[in-house]
């Protein structure tokens, strides 16, 4: 793996990282949150925020 391909991957999980605590957070205040999905825009309430951190 060289230097660029390294630092891309750590990019990429810092991203992922913080992603899934502000949805994380959304979900404990109870909020709803918008996602990019298959190519639309999909609102996920609460409880489906759980279930896509789950996933993920």
């Amino acid at each position: 793996m060289t230097e660029t391909q390294r630092l891309a991957q750590q990019a990429k999980e810092v991203l992922q990282r913080a992603v899934a605590e502000a949805l994380d957070k959304k979900r404990r205040l109870g909020q709803y949150a918008v996602v990019y999905q298959n190519g639309k825009l999909v609102r996920l309430e609460p409880e489906q925020i759980a279930e896509q951190l789950r996933k993920h």
